[in-house]
């Protein structure tokens, strides 16, 4: 069974981290996000969850401004012709529903089958934004304490510029 919201506040309480949440209509698109968040401060990011052709799975994570040259991307990480991964398959990987995929979902990810990828850009930021395994509310975070999630989850974090 997938992780709650609730579950995902607990894991990030046992690591030591703090975050604020902030609650909002569901969202499904940058734009509606923008729209909902208000004055919550911190870099906004997006999150691609993808399947090449040899069948690995990719959470691509970047700044909500960003757009992924997916040809170029999967030249830099050695993937083989990235299409998006199906609603299906996302639910059973990462546990959560289209518009809320996020680097929190790796909680979920207990086979650790997906490759996690980061936006060197996003990384720059002090603090990021996301959604908690849901896309009614949105969780700040500070980057470091990100990085330390994703590696408390058994994923080491590629770190790329998109």
């Amino acid at each position: 069974m997938a992780a709650s919201e609730a579950d995902l506040f607990r894991r990030l309480d046992e690591l030591g981290i703090k975050t604020d949440t902030v609650r909002h209509p569901p969202v499904f698109t940058v734009e509606e996000a923008r729209a909902h968040r208000g004055t919550i401060a911190g870099g906004h990011c997006k999150s691609l969850f993808l399947k090449d052709r040899s069948g690995m799975l990719w959470l691509i994570v970047m700044l909500e401004d960003s757009r992924l040259n997916m040809r170029l991307t999967e030249k830099v990480l050695g993937a083989q012709r990235f299409s998006f991964a199906s609603p299906e398959l996302m639910r059973a990987v990462l546990g959560v529903e289209p518009g809320s995929v996020t680097p929190f979902s790796l909680v979920n990810d207990t086979a650790k089958e997906v490759r996690v990828v980061l936006q060197e850009a996003m990384l720059a930021h002090e603090r990021l934004n996301y959604h908690p395994l849901t896309n009614t509310a949105t969780t700040t975070i500070a980057t470091q304490d990100l990085l330390t999630f994703v590696r408390a989850q058994g994923h080491e974090p590629v770190i790329a510029a998109l």
